[in-house]
Order: structure tokens, then sequence, then C-alpha cells
């Protein structure tokens, strides 16, 4: 059964940090690039940030450019999502995606996907 497990969210004030984290399980990890998405309430899904699968190249939408930074431990099946400098704007509801091998320019055609993690920031 493939799994995206999708954790670390929670309260945090303005100008805080939190760190995501996506562990999966029920495919090959390796050959899949993993994405973070977003939605907030009454708005659309929007992607975050991608980190591929074979080169480890990474991928952010400009407003989480200089803020946020996505890896993977490939050993552990894990991708985190470090967020920096966070803003109101960012309450969201984080969703961890998997696509073979390479980060969608359209951010679309995700094969699988997990629940979300809810990341609110206070001002």
């Amino acid at each position: 059964e493939v799994q995206l497990q999708a954790s670390g969210g929670g309260l945090v004030q303005a100008d805080g940090s939190l760190r995501l984290s996506c562990v999966a399980s029920g495919f090959t990890f390796d050959d899949y690039a993993i994405a973070w998405f977003r939605q907030a309430p009454g708005k659309e899904r929007e992607g975050v940030s991608c980190i591929a699968s074979s080169d480890h190249k990474t991928y952010y939408r400009n407003s989480a450019k200089g803020r946020f930074t996505i890896s993977r431990d490939d050993a552990k099946n894990t991708v985190y999502l470090q967020m920096n400098s966070l803003k109101p704007g960012d309450t969201a509801v984080y969703y961890c995606a998997a696509e073979r091998w390479l980060c969608p320019s359209s951010w679309s055609g995700f094969d699988f996907w997990g629940r979300g993690t809810q990341v609110t920031v206070s001002s």
C-alpha cells in the first residue's frame, strides 16, 4: 500500500520556523520526485517546493525562495521542508506528493498523495 505521511505542522508565531516531514512507503522512493503543496481555506492548492529523484534538483515557488528548504534522505524514505521566517500567509494544510523521476513544471500529474498537516502562523 502506498503511503505518504506528512507531519510536523503546528501553530507558530510570525517569523518562526517549522520543519515538515514526509515519510513514504509502498513504492520505490528513490525513483520519485517529492513535492510539497499547500491549500489555504478558500484557495486553490498550490505547489510550494519539489525535489527530484536522482539529482535532487530543487524547485520553489517564488514566495518560498529564500525562506523554505526542501531536502530528502533516501535511506529513510523521507523528505523534509524546513520553513523559516514564516508569515501568516503561509497558513495552510501542507501535503506531500510523489511523481516519478522529475518535478513537473506544471505542478500537476502527481501519482501519489498523502494526508496533510496543518500549519498555522499567527501574527
